[in-house]
């Protein structure tokens, strides 16, 4: 079986669609041509000019990266740094780079839950969901066809809600209408007023795939002309968002759990607030810098946010209601690139799958 570009590109996106994306993110092909044939993939953090290389001695030409090389626009390729070395080197040697960054962090399935997975803690939520990224579609169907066209929106996405699938409202009512002499009416005659009975129905659907499910709506829809408007909603999605939280399966000492946060996610050396003599059973983490969360952790009620990139003010505002553990960004996301080639195995296993072993860290600790 030949595997493209596109295929693999598709697959993530059908799992962590870039609409799910920061708005000052770049996670995309960066470089290559989705048509070409994928001969080898190389999962890792970041992309360097060795992980390049690293891909072509493996004869890998996809890398599937977490951090996207590119975050603002080249006005050159000149090689002047080691951003513009590392594309000329992916562009020279046919070497595909896609990102899967902010997009992967805000799915519940994504970074923040494997680091969630790692420190045993169960009853995981998304810590900050978002807004503004649900809609309603209320649409109009005779009576008879409401289970086709239904079956049609669930499949096209819509009507999940948290781990309820197939939900959705319907109401009876009375619909009218008068066909013109243009027209050519499912039901009812040319010239002639109709009264059909007609269930109202409403589902909720995330937006970026409105398209989708209005082409599924008036594919399944006996209608010539469909009746229906769509409607943005504040309703968090409770499965999108930044961060999570959870609870570990018995309470630890504040001494004791740090012990095992530095087993379980392999540090060297954790920077923290002091403690605060309080057990430790509520648990918010943030993959790379998330100190933006720490409002939202205090609300949670974590007794512990564990993040990277916290500046020395920022920790002050722990204020003793929470330690803030800072594990270092690289330290907080490496295990992002084995979940990218678990992801991968799933639907890809006729195709070479690697881990880097470059260590990217720029950070060094003596």
């Amino acid at each position: 079986m030949v595997n493209l570009i596109s295929d693999v590109v598709a697959y993530l996106e059908s799992i962590a669609p870039p609409a799910f994306q920061e708005s000052y993110d770049n996670a995309q092909l960066i470089t290559g041509n989705p048509a070409d044939e994928v001969t080898g993939i190389l999962c890792s953090l970041d992309v360097t000019e060795e992980v390049v290389q690293e891909a072509i001695d493996l004869k890998c030409n996809l890398i599937v990266a977490h951090h996207p090389i590119i975050f603002k626009g080249l006005k050159s390729l000149t090689g002047r740094d080691y951003v513009e070395r590392t594309v000329i080197k992916a562009i020279k040697n046919n070497v595909t780079i896609y990102a899967i960054h902010t997009n992967l962090d805000n799915i519940h399935t994504g970074v923040n839950k494997r680091i969630a997975d790692r420190l045993g803690l169960s009853n995981t939520q998304v810590l900050a969901p978002k807004k503004g990224i649900l809609m309603k579609l209320t649409a109009f169907v005779p009576v008879d066809d409401t289970q086709q066209v239904l079956k049609g929106l669930y499949q096209a996405g819509a009507g999940s809600i948290g781990e309820y699938s197939n939900c959705s409202f319907r109401i009876e009512g009375t619909g009218t209408f008068l066909p013109s002499d243009h027209a050519n009416p499912t039901i009812g005659q040319k010239g002639t007023a109709e009264e059909v009975r007609e269930n109202r129905i409403e589902v909720i659907f995330p937006a970026y795939l409105q398209h989708k499910i209005i082409r599924a709506l008036k594919t399944a829809h006996p209608y010539e002309e469909v009746a229906y408007y769509l409607q943005q909603t504040e309703n968090e999605h409770q499965e999108v968002g930044s961060g999570m939280i959870g609870e570990l399966e018995s309470s630890m000492s504040e001494s004791d759990f740090l012990q095992h946060l530095k087993s379980a996610m392999n540090l060297n050396v954790i920077k923290h607030t002091a403690l605060r003599n309080r057990p430790i059973k509520r648990v918010a983490v943030c993959g790379g810098a998330g100190i933006f969360l720490l409002s939202a952790a205090k609300r949670a009620k974590a007794d512990i946010f564990i993040t990277g990139d916290v500046k020395y003010h920022e920790f002050f505002d722990s204020d003793n209601q929470i330690i803030i553990s800072d594990i270092g960004h690289y330290e907080s996301e490496i295990f992002t690139k084995d979940l990218l080639l678990e992801i991968l195995s799933q639907n890809f296993s006729n195709i070479a799958l690697y881990l880097t072993k470059v260590i990217t860290n720029p950070i060094t600790y003596v």
